[in-house]
């Protein structure tokens, strides 16, 4: 990977501000930052949802069973 030093730093600022302008960068870098904190706190709550199963309810309640048709002969 190559090294980035401080004359090719120069000259991708220059070209950042011949393509979006001086009034536009700061708005550009805004968005930029907004959007990279969005994006981590999306990735972070994956891991979250994956570290943290949501356990499976086995408390709730059953219904009652019903009488049939050969429980209800059984009765008569």
């Amino acid at each position: 990977m190559p090294n980035l030093g401080v004359p090719e730093l120069l000259i991708i600022a220059v070209l950042l501000v011949v393509l979006f302008g001086a009034r536009r960068l700061p708005d550009a870098a805004r968005s930029l930052g907004r959007s990279m904190r969005i994006f981590k706190s999306e990735v972070k709550e994956m891991h979250k949802d994956d570290e943290d199963p949501k356990p499976l309810t086995q408390n709730q309640p059953q219904a009652a069973p019903t009488q049939t048709t050969a429980d209800y002969r059984d009765t008569l």
